[in-house]
């Protein structure tokens, strides 16, 4: 049970009240991503899709006071929202927000040489999810974390003949990570307040 908090609440309200989609990871599930960075001492997280920021204060809650968070957004009013969401939970000093296709940013991102990232949450579009997993490699070292929302679908990742292009960008997605030598990974199956679905959690091993 996740107990009441202002700032997420308050981020949720504003997310509702500016008309954004309610997509946004569950209260647990946002739990999880902050624990899973704590256990992996991240100093330095990429998420890919900010929406309101929710999930970001959850990652940006885990991360030490000289951490960075740089978070990617396609759409500027979308990233508006998310910078009023950050700074009344408190970390905005913390978080990067970054806007435009993250199929553009993602290069920059790499160009600029910085230190590789701890951790990385893809939760954007779900038809380019396999090349921004391939890109979180990039930007990834031996031991960083990748976690990969909304791959079960309520099952619907398993019909090999869907035609749901966000279907079929996550089996894209599945058999890229699964040729792929260089993680260990395996996806989770969830079921909760936002119904049936998954994540998958990669770990980088060289």
């Amino acid at each position: 049970m996740i107990p009441p908090d202002e700032a997420l609440d308050a981020a949720l309200r504003a997310s509702d009240e500016a008309g954004l989609p309610a997509i946004n990871v569950a209260p647990n599930q946002g739990k999880l991503l902050q624990l899973i960075a704590e256990v992996r001492g991240a100093r330095r997280i990429l998420e890919v899709g900010t929406l309101a920021g929710y999930s970001t204060i959850w990652l940006a809650r885990a991360l030490p006071a000289d951490g960075k968070l740089v978070t990617l957004e396609a759409d500027p009013h979308h990233a508006d929202i998310a910078r009023s969401n950050l700074e009344r939970a408190g970390v905005a000093h913390l978080v990067d927000v970054r806007t435009g296709p993250a199929l553009e940013t993602l290069p920059k991102l790499a160009a600029e040489s910085a230190e590789p990232f701890d951790l990385v949450f893809i939760d954007a579009d779900k038809e380019n999810t396999a090349e921004y997993f391939q890109w979180a490699l990039k930007l990834s070292r031996a031991g960083s974390v990748i976690i990969v929302d909304n791959v079960v679908r309520k099952g619907a990742v398993a019909d090999l003949s869907s035609t749901d292009p966000s279907v079929q960008g996550i089996q894209r997605f599945v058999e890229v990570a699964a040729a792929e030598p260089r993680v260990s990974a395996t996806s989770i199956q969830t079921v909760g307040g936002k119904g049936y679905d998954g994540f998958t959690m990669a770990v980088v091993t060289a």
